[in-house]
Parts: C-alpha cells; sequence; structure tokens
C-alpha cells in the first residue's frame, strides 16, 4: 500500500501554487498544533523550484512551526484534561503520558534540562505535537521552551533547505523515489520510540 507518495505528490502540486509560502507557513502552524503531515514535503519542492530562497522558505517554515508551537503549548498546560479521550481516540495518549513524565523529571532536576531533551526531540521523526502538548502540560519554562523547538526545529528544516539547494534536481528525484520507504522507516523510529519510553526505561 502506497501512503507516503500520494502524498509528497499532493505537496508537489501545494508547492507550485502561487500562494505557496501562505500554505508552507499554515502547514508548518497546524503541524505543530495537530496536523498529521510534516511541512518538510512541501519545503522540500519548493526550493527546488527556487533555490535561490532556500533560506526565506526555511525561515518562514520554522517562525509558523514556532507560533504554532505555542499555541500547542498553551492547548496542553490549558485544556489537555478535556481532551484526553480525543488523544486517546488518535492514539497520541501513550506517548504523551511518557513524554510528560520524562519532562516532570527534566524540570526537577534544572528547568533547562528540559530544553535539551526538546532539542533532541526536535530533530526525530516524532510528531511536533507530540512535545508541545507535553511541554504545555508539564509546564516547562517558556524561554527554554522557544529556544529548543527554535533549534531542534531549525537544525531539522535549514539542514533540509540546504541540502536540497546543494542538490538540486538530483536530490529531489531521489526523495521522489525513496520516499515511500523514508516514511515508513520514519513511522518504524516512531513505533520504536515509543516502546522504549513504556517498556524499556
Amino acid at each position: 500500500m502506497k501512503l507516503f507518495r500520494p502524498m509528497y505528490e499532493a505537496a508537489l502540486r501545494w508547492a507550485a501554487h502561487p500562494k505557496a509560502e501562505p500554505y508552507l507557513g499554515g502547514l508548518s502552524f497546524v503541524e505543530a498544533i495537530i496536523f498529521p503531515i510534516a511541512p518538510e514535503i512541501m519545503l522540500a519542492p519548493m526550493v527546488l523550484a527556487k533555490p535561490e530562497r532556500w533560506f526565506r522558505y526555511a525561515t518562514i517554515s520554522v517562525v509558523c512551526s514556532l507560533l504554532g508551537a505555542l499555541v500547542g503549548y498553551a492547548l496542553g498546560h490549558y485544556a489537555f484534561a478535556a481532551l484526553r479521550p480525543l488523544f486517546d481516540d488518535l492514539g497520541w495518549l501513550p506517548r504523551i503520558d511518557a513524554l510528560v513524565l520524562q519532562l516532570k523529571q527534566d524540570v526537577a532536576q534544572h528547568p533547562w534540562t528540559a530544553f535539551w531533551t526538546l532539542v533532541v526531540a526536535g530533530f526525530m521523526p516524532v510528531p511536533l505535537k507530540i512535545f508541545t502538548w507535553a511541554s504545555g502540560i508539564v509546564g516547562v519554562p517558556l524561554i527554554a521552551f522557544v529556544a529548543s523547538m527554535f533549534v531542534g526545529r531549525g537544525k531539522r528544516v535549514y539542514l533540509l533547505a540546504g541540502m536540497i539547494r546543494l542538490g538540486g534536481q538530483r536530490a529531489e528525484a531521489a526523495l521522489h523515489r525513496w520516499i515511500e520507504w523514508i516514511g515508513w522507516i520514519a513511522v518504524a523510529l516512531v513505533v520504536l520510540v515509543v516502546i522504549y519510553f513504556k517498556f524499556l526505561r
């Protein structure tokens, strides 16, 4: 069953739209709160189409992700109890609960210990929304949270945009060819992370 290539090809169509930049910003914003598709799949073809704008596109994605992350943080802080049944239905609850426990331990040690946990998290293939909600639930210090989201998501987005800028058509062709494998490998890594936090820690 092909799941990720159709999503990638839809992102290619969005990337060619005259309003691609607002779409990228909107996708980055909602992905940090609830949307399941990472903005990188739209960022890559946009950079390929206009490589001289790679830094601009990456910055739009990072800034909008940060704004979405703040919304996710606020919702986690103020609305999580009411939304637990929804997250349970979505299958997010075990991951959120595991991360909440980890962040509570980090914050108890030192408020900025959570910064490093979230920086690492920003580069992992685990949905950003899991970390934004969990941070709000725990009450990770806001400055540490914003800094970690910027560093964690920023290095991932700027690295991808820079690689596409340097790799050009060959990089996009390789991404298109292997997107299905990349998607399923990312899913497998998420499962392994969940197993680690739930059973092995």
